[in-house]
This record gives C-alpha cells, sequence and structure tokens, in this order.
C-alpha cells in the first residue's frame, strides 16, 4: 500500500493553481514538469509543486482533494502560505 498524496501546482505566486492527487508525488510532479501531466497544467505552464499533503491511503487523499476544490481561493493560498510562505518550488525536496 502506497498512501497518497494531495498537491497543489502553480505556474508563479498567487498564480493560476491545480489541485491534483496521486500515489506517487515524485512522478507525477515530473509528468507535470516535462509536459506530460494534465491539459490543464500544459495550457498554464504550471510547473512549480508548491504545497504536498500525504495521506494513509489513496482514498483519504481523494477524499482531501475534492474538499479543497470546493475551498474559496484565499482559503487554497492560505494552505500553501502556512507551509511555504515563500511559494517556492518543493519538487527537489521529495526523496
Amino acid at each position: 500500500m502506497h498512501g497518497g498524496w494531495l498537491y497543489i501546482m502553480t505556474n508563479k505566486r498567487d498564480g493560476v493553481l491545480y489541485i491534483g492527487v496521486t500515489a506517487y508525488l515524485a512522478t507525477r510532479v515530473d509528468h507535470h514538469r516535462s509536459d506530460k501531466g494534465s491539459a490543464f497544467c500544459r495550457k498554464y505552464g504550471l510547473k512549480t509543486l508548491v504545497y504536498a499533503e500525504r495521506h494513509d491511503t489513496i482514498e483519504e487523499a481523494i477524499a482531501r482533494e475534492k474538499q479543497v476544490k470546493e475551498w474559496k481561493r484565499e482559503w487554497k493560498v492560505a494552505l500553501i502560505a502556512a507551509i511555504n510562505p515563500e511559494w517556492q518550488d518543493l519538487y527537489d525536496t521529495l526523496a
């Protein structure tokens, strides 16, 4: 069992946000960064990982994704700022 990840990609600080879920975070982010990810990310150039949240099961990650996607933008921005106030790319911190 791998668990799951809720993650947020962007193109710049306070830019367009993409919320996704995956079992393999590093691989999925690599797909986005090499334009093999979602069409939405390709369209807006979303290659920067600014938030990641680990869950014990993929089902929990999916439930959290659905919850966060319904939030107001300001809440999503606050979520990012809580762990990554500078909106730095977290990709290089992935093990």
